[in-house]
């Protein structure tokens, strides 16, 4: 397997950002601070970018935190396997439901270990921001999502209705000190 690496979007990835993009036609691209609604509902890469980086540079607010963004690349950076946005503070609404990370892997790459690099990349990244606990939530019916989370440490604090996504979910914790002390040995391998 390939090494990968967290690389913040800029305008050298374009093109991969774009192709990355179009895998998911009619589906969500959760985890990529939102680049699939900008780029279907007419916007540019560049204005993306932009939210990006005011995104970055939030105050937690009940309407806002800060986040940050990634795609998951491949040691060339030629190839962008999948994104990871992470928010850096939790207010009273995503406390109660999505919580501090969200993240995705392009449809043909699925089912191949991927996700969990990225988790535990996301991790690393959560670890130099100081965040010491994460919540996580997936759609009940998405096993992989699942267990992901579990490979990773996490741990199941309810079920419940998302009305963002109007379904049911499951909510997780991870510790996340724990999770890369407890996964370095299976994942460091792969990171560049």
């Amino acid at each position: 397997m390939e090494k990968f690496t967290l690389v913040k979007p800029t305008i050298k990835e374009k093109s991969l950002a774009l192709d990355y993009i179009s895998e998911f036609k009619d589906e969500y691209a959760n985890g990529s601070g939102g680049l699939d609604k900008y780029i279907k509902g007419g916007k540019t890469y560049e204005q993306w970018l932009e939210k990006l980086e005011e995104s970055e540079n939030r105050q937690v607010t009940e309407e806002s935190v800060p986040s940050v963004t990634f795609f998951l690349m491949n040691e060339s950076q030629t190839y962008i396997y999948g994104t990871i946005n992470i928010r850096l503070a939790l207010n009273k609404k995503l406390r109660k439901s999505n919580g501090n990370i969200g993240y995705s892997i392009r449809p043909t790459q699925r089912r191949k270990g991927y996700n969990k690099i990225n988790l535990y990349l996301g991790l690393k990244v959560c670890d130099k921001y100081n965040l010491k606990e994460v919540m996580l939530d997936c759609d009940v019916v998405n096993e992989a999502s699942k267990r992901t989370i579990i490979a990773l440490g996490g741990k199941k604090e309810k079920q419940m209705y998302n009305d963002d996504f109007k379904c049911e979910v499951e909510v997780f914790w991870i510790n996340v000190k724990e999770s890369l002390k407890e996964n370095s040995s299976k994942y460091e391998q792969y990171v560049i």
